[in-house]
């Protein structure tokens, strides 16, 4: 158990219970007048006194570094890509990830999903989960009717892909929300059935979006989170925040201490993708860690340059609860 600290009125207040016990043996023990060192109860009092000090030494306040060092919680690295990168290199992306993303549906751009069947396998090797599932693109939501009818749709097919991965309910499911800056009405109207629908079913609805402002007009930024975070129906939504720019991001790298998630400039942010593959060089041309030479990032373990990712931090090695 960790020790905790006492403030020093208690160390005086226990010095003094000491010293008030000896005095009443004290009392209560038949004695004859003698000098200190021939009195036995005298020698023991004054041995007494030495351990009370003694243990309002112990009992002293820690140093503040060592109290905030004993506070900090720790973040974790993990990775996401689209496809899949094969059985055979789960175990060398474990040396440096301890979790990983995890598709319901497709990913965007792709017809099939590579990642079905995979979820015992990767929990078997020790990974936690970033579990996704490919959100609409704003053309698609033509009105709130609309938007609300697919959302309620999605939801339920995140819910049994979820359900036939072996998701247990409480599991996050992150919905991939490629769009920044404001959201238009008719997303947010997507996005609150889409919670609610989730929420119903006893899972948690996550949004991966980005974090990276956006200038509206002079002087006036807007980031996709902190959109969806202020709208009234989606501020329970637990937020995956992408961040690839440089500052906050430091690059194509991976810390033994990773940054937390609150150093994308997103302070609630959950989890924080602070690099991404291909690199996009109008963010990144200042990043002290360097991407490969084809514009990819690369885990260390990983010398033949065969699995480019993205790399997030969490502060749990398992930040969609995905593992339980």
């Amino acid at each position: 158990m960790e020790s905790v600290s006492k403030p020093f009125p208690f160390t005086l207040a226990c010095l003094s219970m000491f010293i008030s016990a000896a005095f009443l043996l004290h009392a209560a023990v038949p004695h004859t007048p003698s000098t200190f060192g021939a009195n036995p109860f005298l020698r023991s009092l004054s041995a007494l006194r030495v351990s009370a000090l003694s243990f309002s030494s112990s009992l002293s306040i820690r140093p503040l570094n060592a109290q905030v060092a004993s506070n900090r919680s720790h973040s974790y690295l993990g990775f996401d890509r689209n496809i899949y990168p094969g059985d055979a290199a789960m175990p060398i992306l474990r040396n440096t990830f301890a979790f990983t993303n995890y598709w319901l549906s497709p990913p965007p751009g792709e017809r099939t999903n590579t990642w079905r069947g995979k979820r015992e396998f990767l929990r078997s090797r020790g990974f936690g989960f970033l579990v996704l599932y490919r959100g609409r693109e704003s053309r698609e939501l033509k009105n709130e009717a609309a938007a609300k009818r697919i959302g309620i749709q999605d939801a339920k097919d995140a819910v049994d892909a979820a359900k036939s991965a072996g998701f247990a309910s409480g599991t996050i499911i992150f919905l991939d929300v490629e769009e920044g800056g404001r959201l238009p009405a008719s997303y947010h109207a997507y996005l609150g059935v889409w919670s609610e629908e989730l929420t119903r079913a006893g899972y948690h609805p996550g949004v991966y979006c980005s974090g990276m402002p956006v200038k509206e007009e002079p002087g006036v930024t807007i980031t996709a989170a902190d959109d969806i975070r202020n709208d009234a129906a989606s501020r329970d939504i637990t937020i995956w925040a992408y961040n690839d720019s440089c500052p906050p991001s430091p690059g194509c790298t991976f810390p033994q201490d990773p940054p937390p998630p609150s150093s994308s400039g997103i302070g609630y942010a959950a989890v924080w993708q602070f690099a991404q593959s291909p690199r996009r060089k109008e963010f990144t041309a200042h990043c002290p860690a360097k991407y490969a030479p084809d514009g990819n990032c690369y885990s260390p373990g990983d010398i033949a340059h065969s699995w480019f990712l993205d790399v997030n931090t969490a502060t749990s090695p398992d930040p969609s609860g995905g593992a339980k």
